[in-house]
């Protein structure tokens, strides 16, 4: 088939199938057309055939089909993007051999890195000084070719007139992770993109982190050594077409259909409890953390103000849990339900991982940023697992990713600020691995105190024996066993999905008065549970609570599609947080709550206790002099009721903090 013909075809082709669409690009300005394969290959298989076999000269013939049309507007360079290729034409970028050299070929992947856009030469004029001939050279390889000679005999030294530009940009996709077998390395591939492919519009699916298909030709260039040529040569994807495949919350399409079940789905009166039993239906128990779980999903309502402050909407949570409580099971089941997450475990994760980090460009000639996993999964989930395991470096990396949602980077003069709109989901073990029953879970949970406070709920999971729980526990996990084919749950994970995602696009709930009085109310209470005469009172909940609990109660209002938060919304979010501090911020010696057993490690008695020793020292120091004997401060602090073990504590902590010294043995002194 020649080249005029195939143009005819295409022609005859364009005008019976895709004249609208051609008029209204026109008219929008677009200088590009998308058809589909399969219209083609019904109109005429052999153009088809053709397409997959010489892409580069069939794509050519199509640009100059549409040329011919006589539209009003401008139909020069337009560009043709082919998508829903054959099945044949998909391939893994490890799959891919020199004898796919110049087809057409889709892969998918992950972005992992993008450059800037910049514009590169496709033709170029020149004048011939001696003759004025005029001569256009095509700019097809790497290097800036200029005429060898003109017709009137004259060699080299051509004036430069003019020279055709188009924008270009490279990505570099890697295997997604899920396509993976055994201890695969992902490989990697370079992407060119030109033209409309790196318009703003197109550029929002392209960023790092975003998972596309790419259908492209699959071209080489020679590996240069030293401005030498090697035998070697590297192989790179000239994009025809680009489409996105993995979205996030904001971005899952819902036809009308599923907009019409999800909207009868909220009117169900039991909405709520379907959800949060479909959500991991694997894991026997637990409800309180899967409601919880359900809510983040869901999350708050973000709030910009005019002055650009910004108060985050995402509800991060943190398991501790004893092994084998299924911490790592959820973990995995919300990554899978959540669309756009990622799950990264604490030993192989660094703060760079998680953050950004810079690298070496070799197209560029530059550094160029490569996004980690709380940017990546920007407006999505993030599953942390064994949080306990990472360096404390790399757990101080988190800080400003979980509560100011934004990863700034200053290295090797790139000054960056990521977004990472990002909701954590983290999961850790307690200090000595399993929870002692008898110590203070607070004093188990080894994580910096300035970590867990940006944190919204925190639950402790434990295992403890209990002869009827675990009867349950074992004939839940036995049948599950027993019957292999997957338990039917009342609402699927694919709309499971839809329905998050609609409520987190369409409905933003603001409170109602009942709704803010029940949270304020609690808050006003809880904070001034402690007794008056109290010199350092228990602090049972600080202001992050408060967010918190405001979040939650969006989310619940969400859970439902309704814009108002009820004072039921309110009681679900209180009820939460209240069960959470009962677990972790319960001091035992008083019986309260008390925050700050959680967020310093020191509760409010200990800090009256401390004060009183304080004082006690003071006293001796005036009537003794610099050397105080420990007995006489044990004696005193019996009078005002505190025992021998527990000035000891005072006293080691006291020195730990650098307050006192013992210069002798029985002997304490201030500093």
């Amino acid at each position: 088939m020649d080249v005029s013909e195939q143009i005819n075809l295409f022609y005859k082709f364009i005008e019976t199938e895709y004249y609208k669409d051609l008029l209204s690009q026109v008219n929008k300005g677009h200088k590009f057309l998308k058809i589909d394969f399969n219209a083609l290959s019904k109109f005429n298989p052999e153009l088809a055939e053709l397409l997959l076999e010489k892409p580069e000269e069939t794509v050519k013939a199509a640009e100059l089909a549409i040329d011919s049309f006589d539209i009003e507007g401008d139909t020069k360079n337009f560009k043709v993007r082919f998508y829903n290729l054959p099945a044949s034409q998909k391939s893994q970028i490890r799959n891919i051999r020199s004898s796919d050299i110049g087809k057409l070929i889709e892969i998918e992947g992950l972005v992992r890195q993008k450059s800037d856009v910049r514009p590169q030469v496709t033709s170029a004029r020149f004048e011939c000084p001696s003759c004025g001939n005029i001569i256009t050279v095509l700019q097809l390889d790497t290097k800036f070719k200029e005429p060898s000679r003109c017709s009137c005999g004259r060699r080299g030294k051509f004036r430069l007139i003019s020279k055709e530009l188009v924008d270009a940009q490279k990505l570099v996709l890697e295997e997604a992770p899920e396509d993976l077998e055994g201890g695969e390395q992902p490989k990697r591939l370079n992407v060119f993109l030109k033209s409309d492919l790196v318009s703003p519009m197109s550029d929002k699916k392209t960023n790092p982190g975003s998972k596309i298909l790419v259908g492209g030709v699959i071209k080489e260039v020679p590996i240069e050594i030293g401005g030498v040529r090697t035998t070697r040569f590297d192989l790179f994807s000239d994009a025809n077409n680009v489409e996105p495949i993995q979205e996030d919350f904001y971005e899952i399409e819902i036809s009308e259909e599923e907009e019409k079940k999800i909207l009868e789905m909220s009117k169900d009166k039991r909405i709520f409890e379907k959800l949060r039993d479909s959500l991991a239906p694997s894991i026997y128990g637990y409800e309180k953390v899967k409601e919880a779980l359900l809510l983040q999903m869901f999350g708050g309502v973000i709030k910009k103000r005019d002055r650009g402050d910004v108060t985050r909407g995402d509800i991060h949570i943190l398991l501790i849990g004893d092994p084998g409580s299924g911490k790592s099971q959820i973990l995995k089941r919300i990554s899978v339900v959540a669309p756009k997450s990622r799950y990264v475990s604490g030993k192989g994760a660094t703060g760079a991982g998680l953050t950004a980090t810079v690298v070496k460009d070799e197209f560029l000639r530059g550094w160029a940023l490569e996004a980690g996993a709380l940017v990546l999964t920007n407006k999505g989930i993030c599953c942390i697992d064994e949080l306990d395991k990472m360096t404390q470096e790399d757990q101080s990396a988190m800080h400003e990713g979980l509560e100011q949602q934004t990863i700034t980077i200053s290295k090797a003069n790139i000054q960056a600020t990521l977004k990472a709109e990002t909701t954590v989901l983290a999961a850790a073990n307690p200090k000595f691995g399993r929870f002692d029953p008898y110590e203070l879970i607070a004093k188990q949970i080894e994580l910096p105190t300035t970590l867990l406070n940006r944190f919204d709920l925190i639950f402790p999971m434990r295992d403890l024996p209990n002869k009827e729980n675990d009867d349950k526990l074992a004939s839940f996990i036995l049948h599950l066993h027993q019957s292999a084919e997957r338990r039917e749950t009342e609402v699927n994970s694919e709309m499971i999905k839809k329905y998050v995602s609609y409520a987190r696009r369409n409905i933003h709930p603001k409170i109602t008065d009942p709704a803010r009085k029940e949270i304020q109310d609690f808050f006003v209470n809880m904070r001034n549970i402690g007794e008056k005469e109290e010199a350092i009172r228990a602090i049972p909940i600080s202001p992050r609570q408060l967010e918190a609990l405001i979040r939650l109660s969006e989310a619940s209002a969400r859970t439902e599609l309704r814009d108002k938060v009820l004072k039921k919304d309110a009681k679900r979010a209180i009820e939460l947080v209240h069960y959470c501090l009962s677990q972790i911020g319960l001091d035992p010696e008083t019986g309260k709550i008390d925050i700050d057993r959680l967020v310093t490690g020191i509760s409010a008695v200990q800090r009256n206790e401390i004060a009183i020793i304080r004082e006690i020292i003071n006293e001796l120091e005036k009537v003794l002099g610099k050397a105080v004997p420990m007995e006489d401060v044990e004696r005193e602090a019996e009078i005002k009721g505190i025992e021998k073990d527990k000035v000891d504590e005072v006293i080691e902590k006291l020195k730990r903090t650098g307050d006192i010294f013992s210069p002798r043995h029985g002997v304490i002194s201030k500093i």
